[in-house]
């Protein structure tokens, strides 16, 4: 009778350290019945090093990641979504860019915020884009000369 005890014990241990586990989990990867987040819409020119999950910055913090990424074929454009959480108001005259970490570093999506006193509204569209900057276009101007 004290081995069924004790096997019941460590098995409920068990159960409940797999259900603390898959809670930890679903939070972490922000899988949750209610959403502290709201969507916001871009279209890029040129969405290069941009992909599902990357980080969407304001003033050099993450606050969200790219949560949608499509070729319009109608445009030929880079339709993105990304979430913003939903304490963040952005004003509805700011922009978005494609900006680099560095050299060597990867891109990011930066919300560059503007003056305006209204903000956007969930599942707006941000206007204002700037497309990825290639690398090596610009380096193939410098040495041909060509700026054009």
């Amino acid at each position: 009778m004290a081995e069924n005890t004790s096997e019941v014990i460590v098995g409920g241990m068990v159960l409940a350290v797999a259900a603390g586990f898959l809670i930890y989990v679903g939070q972490a990867t922000g899988f949750s019945g209610q959403s502290n987040t709201y969507p916001l819409h871009a279209s890029f020119r040129s969405a290069e090093g941009i992909s599902v999950g990357t980080d969407v910055r304001l003033a050099g913090v993450k606050i969200g990641s790219v949560t949608g990424l499509t070729l319009n074929p109608k445009t030929y454009r880079a339709d993105t979504t990304v979430d913003v959480p939903l304490g963040i108001e952005i004003p509805d005259d700011s922009a978005i860019t494609v900006a680099s970490e560095g050299l060597l570093g990867g891109n990011f999506i930066e919300i560059v915020p503007g003056a305006s006193l209204t903000a956007f509204e969930p599942g707006a569209e941000i206007e204002d884009t700037q497309g990825a900057v290639s690398l090596v276009s610009l380096l193939m101007k410098f040495v041909t000369g060509n700026n054009q």
